[in-house]
């Protein structure tokens, strides 16, 4: 019966499922992400080239605007050729031609100054700014801004023409600047929750942002580390904006594709550790009832053996008075005191154990000698130590019994033919208790094993022997026990530290 390899079975089999279901989630989960993440971006290349189509358009109305503003000062040029004839005709010249051309201009503002900056002529002015001197400087300073002035000759005088844009022009230039904001804002911005980050031509400069917290890109470090994030997940777009040059809109995957893709792994590990936490619950409260069981199983053992061993001493007594042979009744007495050392370990389980500062090599030496008789004659026990006495906090009769438990395993590990040794010395506060043997030794992937309740080699084991041992090392005598050496075919060293 080997409990422990059911055990194992079960644990690799629901190993496997959990794998499996583990898979099975972030698969789908990344197949849902990437149906999403593709989505999202055919509508953003979809966005993408209606920008650039929009862009396209607000570029034409501008070169349109261009085009007209290049018209008016063709037009403004005529008119400064027509007041240069009127003002200084050709005899028997015709001029209603020339009289209608500038009368016929009724949208460019003009006015006309001599060398001294006196206005001598103006139109297309408002009717109550044309003697407001404070407008006609301000306007006259914004032309010369625009650099819209044209200088003629008039007799001997030099003149000059000012015109401004058409009251029409500035109206259409109202409307394409009102396009142009448009376009960024509600074109550019409006990206279905995509956040968006467009820069000028040099990557340093934010000119609008969406779906974008400020304070990540407050500083120019934060601003070059987002848009290389964004980067990295998408292909900046350009774009070619009117009057502003080149521009790279950086975008990235939505918030809430970002969270689907994360939720998986963050669902899966709060189940991990809502299972952990319930295993482990249920693991204590499992291992608190055995030691129940356990406790409760010494127990009776000792209450039964008891009845049967006083039983035993009176016998003894009776065939010592009845004249048996000494020498029988001596082995008989080591018997019957053996099963009073057996009864007093059983009665021990589950007490806190006296531990008393004793000579370990005394201990351990009276434990062989009392087994050496009982096992096999093949096999050859010995017990050495680097010093004499060496001491430590133990329980006699409880640690007799580990000792007792390692023999029998390694004698039944050699076959009944080999060497056993304990080895025993101290270093600093801690005493250490090598047992070895030349036996079959342990596979890899079974020391870690070897002392789980149920683990067993031999076909009629119940696998209980070291689960004990480390039960009564560790927990009685707060104490470790390991595996130290072992090797297939060589034999196995376990080791015992134990308190000084």
């Amino acid at each position: 019966m080997n409990l422990y390899s059911n055990k194992q079975r079960w644990k690799l089999a629901l190993l496997i499922v959990a794998a499996v279901i583990v898979g099975i989630t972030l698969w789908y989960s990344n197949y849902i992400a990437d149906k999403i993440k593709n989505e999202e971006r055919q509508k953003v290349e979809l966005w993408s080239e209606a920008i650039q189509r929009r862009a396209k358009l607000v570029k034409f109305t501008q070169e349109l605007f261009n085009e007209l503003r290049d018209e008016e000062r063709k037009k403004a040029e005529i008119l400064r050729r027509a007041y240069k004839i009127l003002d200084n005709p050709k005899d028997q010249s015709d001029l209603t031609f020339v009289t209608e051309l500038i009368w016929s201009n009724t949208t460019i503002p003009v006015m006309i100054f001599d060398e001294s900056g006196r206005k001598m002529l103006d139109k297309n002015l408002p009717e109550e700014k044309q003697n407001d001197q404070q407008y006609i400087d301000s306007l006259k300073i914004a032309i010369e801004e625009k650099g819209q002035i044209i200088e003629f000759d008039i007799a001997s005088d030099k003149q000059y023409l000012y015109y401004n844009d058409s009251y029409i022009f500035e109206e259409l230039q109202v409307v394409l600047n009102d396009l142009i904001n448009s376009f960024i804002s509600e074109t550019v911005m409006n990206s279905a929750s995509v956040p968006v980050i467009l820069t000028d031509s040099s990557q340093s400069k934010v000119l609008r942002i969406g779906n974008v917290d400020q304070s990540s890109i407050d500083t120019p470090e934060k601003l070059q580390a987002r848009i290389r994030s964004m980067a990295e997940q998408n292909d900046p777009i350009q774009l070619e904006l009117p009057g502003q040059g080149v521009n790279y809109l950086f975008y990235e995957d939505s918030v809430i594709l970002t969270q689907l893709k994360y939720y998986p792994v963050i669902q899966l590990i709060l189940i991990g550790v809502f299972l952990l936490v319930a295993y482990l619950l249920f693991s204590t409260f499992r291992k608190a009832e055995q030691n129940q069981v356990w406790v409760g199983m010494a127990k009776e053992t000792a209450h039964q053996l008891g009845t049967p061993l006083s039983s035993l001493m009176a016998w003894m007594s009776m065939l010592e008075a009845q004249g048996v042979e000494k020498s029988t009744m001596v082995e008989l007495n080591k018997d019957v005191e053996r099963l009073e050392m057996i009864t007093d370990r059983f009665s021990k389980i589950g007490s806190k154990p006296d531990l008393k500062d004793l000579d370990m090599v005394e201990v351990l030496e009276e434990s062989i000698n009392y087994l050496r008789n009982r096992l096999s004659k093949q096999v050859t026990f010995t017990v050495d130590a680097d010093e004499r006495p060496i001491y430590a906090k133990v329980n006699k009769p409880l640690f007799s019994w580990v000792i007792e438990n390692l023999t029998k395993n390694a004698v039944d590990a050699m076959g009944g033919k080999g060497t056993f040794n304990i080895h025993v010395f101290r270093l600093e506060d801690e005493v250490f208790v090598d047992v070895s043997d030349t036996g079959k030794g342990i596979s890899k992937r079974s020391k870690k094993a070897v002392f789980e309740p149920g683990f067993t080699t031999k076909k009629r084991g119940w696998g209980l022997g070291l689960s004990l041992v480390k039960r009564i090392v560790e927990n009685y005598h707060s104490g470790r026990i390991f595996v130290k050496r072992s090797e297939e075919g060589k034999g196995t060293t376990f080791r015992i530290i134990l308190k000084d």
